[in-house]
């Protein structure tokens, strides 16, 4: 039985964690961050989102949140250090975004950056990531 391997969309213009499957999105000092295709891909079809409280300070690594899948919960880890400002209640009531369109309405958060200097140094570019999903899955078609 062959493995299935992950065919999806990387977009230019992110920022991304290659440790957590993390994207961000940076406007000023605030951030839109959310989980990558190949993430969802990895963990399987999502069907529960719950986000730390508003206001809640995040570290680096840290648990931002949790997933649901089919057979468990998974910690989303936090991609920089952060101030939650709000998340996306679209997707914490219903994941059709999140899994559907993880680069457009299916954000997880917004928040308000705490240490972007040091932070920004851990992430990558589309180009990189892609190169890292390439190394996990060989097979892997991702534009």
């Amino acid at each position: 039985m062959s493995q299935v391997s992950f065919h999806g969309v990387v977009p230019d213009g992110l920022l991304y964690d290659c440790r957590y499957d993390m994207w961000v999105r940076t406007d000023g000092d605030e951030l839109l961050i959310g989980a990558t295709s190949f993430g969802i891909f990895r963990a399987g079809e999502i069907i529960g989102f719950t986000a730390k409280p508003n206001g809640a300070e995040v570290d680096c690594g840290r648990g931002m949140g949790t997933v649901e899948c089919a057979k468990t919960v998974l910690a989303v880890h936090a991609p920089v250090s952060f101030v939650l400002l709000q998340a996306n209640e679209v997707i914490e009531e219903d994941t059709h975004w999140l899994n559907r369109e993880p680069y457009a309405r299916g954000w997880m958060v917004r928040a308000r950056t705490r240490n972007w200097a040091t932070d920004r140094l851990q992430l990558v570019d589309a180009v990189a990531y892609r190169q890292h999903i390439l190394k996990l899955d060989p097979r892997a078609s991702c534009r």
